[in-house]
């Protein structure tokens, strides 16, 4: 792939929130750092990929990590939530790490999804991890919703979809630097589909450059990298392999 094309590259607008504003496929859309896609006409927040309690399934097996992966996931949600107050919050998919997931929940951070239930309606999309959903939590189990003319989905359909909104993939980007490199969690986009990051603490990533990402658009996209307070825009030829 090349260089995103310039009038795609200028079509951003920074946010004051350190995000970035576009146009995706019509609607008005907002990246933020956090790695939430922002509706603000629909006053819709939209994340992915929380993988909640996967230190916990992780321990069951014997790789023992620190238990505090769903809290500290809950606490950037309940974060932006506050900072945005939206009407409606969609988890794309893989919100829960497996089906036991729920089970495993501490009844601290059901309370605090049950917190952000009450200021917002939930819809969980579900995903290859969580394809039963959850069964007690609040909030409405879908396969895919439509929002602001944009269809929400976990899993990216084959091949370009103008006005799909996916996660799944867990888009990584890793930028070459004066001094070395840094590699850091992405949105992917071309102006008419969006691939969001994975926003769980312990969610893994892909390289953008991986051969699943080439099949999904008609244009050369551009990576949005997450820094700590800002998106930042990276040309696909400024990216690097792992």
């Amino acid at each position: 792939m090349s260089s995103a094309p310039a009038a795609f590259r200028y079509a951003f607008a920074r946010s004051s929130c350190g995000g970035l504003a576009l146009q995706l496929a019509g609607a008005e859309a907002l990246l933020r750092p956090s790695g939430a896609l922002w509706l603000a006409a629909e006053r819709t927040l939209v994340v992915a990929d929380l993988h909640l309690e996967k230190g916990s399934a992780y321990a069951a097996r014997g790789q023992l990590l620190p238990p505090y992966d769903t809290r500290e996931t809950l606490a950037r949600l309940t974060a932006e939530a506050a900072r945005l107050r939206p009407r409606t919050i969609v988890l794309l998919g893989d919100t829960l790490h497996d089906n036991g997931g729920e089970a495993r929940l501490p009844a601290e951070d059901v309370r605090a999804l049950g917190a952000i239930a009450a200021v917002a309606e939930l819809v969980w999309i579900v995903g290859n991890h969580d394809a039963d959903g959850p069964r007690r939590l609040p909030g409405d189990v879908v396969a895919a919703a439509r929002i602001a003319g944009l269809d929400l989905v976990h899993e990216p359909s084959a091949g370009p979809r103008a006005g799909e909104v996916a996660g799944h993939l867990h888009p990584c980007a890793k930028v070459k630097g004066r001094v070395g490199s840094v590699r850091r969690r992405c949105f992917v986009t071309d102006g008419e589909r969006l691939v969001l990051p994975a926003f769980g603490a312990f969610a893994g990533g892909l390289n953008v450059l991986d051969a699943a990402f080439a099949p999904l658009f008609a244009r050369a996209p551009l990576a949005v990298a997450l820094g700590d307070r800002r998106a930042h825009p990276v040309g696909w030829a400024q990216l690097r392999a792992d």
